[in-house]
């Protein structure tokens, strides 16, 4: 290609670009168009969300509705005897555990965790290294609960 035609066409290039540049800028603005709002009067609003299944109070009414709630779960004086018993009682978790061969403490102390028996896995698995026991678990299941001593299920579970 020769100099003039490069030159030429890079001229163009320039005077497209720039009526583009043009007519976009000098262009009149868009303006937004609000989406417009349907008016409706309390009836019709009352009417409209009581056919789709709401129920509409006044703040009176509400205000009633909930003393009577708060009445409702006030418990009577025998009820709170009965509850303070209730939460002295303890929620013992049961579990089936069956350990496999290729399992180690660290795994057994993880599906004792899952299963709300002990708190810790990782407390389960040093108190095993502690005593010695890492490479003697016994594959198995075995049935451990909550009331057990992390040092009765390692009694159970190892050698």
């Amino acid at each position: 290609m020769k100099a003039n035609s490069i030159r030429s066409f890079a001229i163009g290039l320039l005077i497209a670009t720039s009526m583009c540049g043009a007519a976009y800028f000098l262009s009149p603005k868009k303006v937004k168009s609000e989406p417009t709002v349907e008016k409706l009067t309390e009836a019709e609003m009352k009417s409209k969300l009581a056919a789709n299944g709401y129920k509409i109070l006044t703040e009176e009414e509400w205000n009633e509705q909930l003393a009577a709630n708060e009445k409702a779960e006030e418990p009577k004086e025998e009820e709170k005897e009965e509850g303070k018993e209730e939460e002295s009682e303890t929620v013992v978790y049961r579990t089936i555990l069956t350990v496999s061969s290729g399992m180690t403490s660290i795994d057994v102390g993880e599906a004792l965790q899952k299963a709300n028996i002990i708190d810790s896995a990782i407390g389960f698995f040093k108190e095993v290294e502690n005593k010695g026991l890492a490479n003697g678990l016994r594959p198995g299941t075995y049935e451990v609960d909550s009331e057990m001593t992390v040092d009765e299920i390692i009694s159970t579970v190892f050698k």
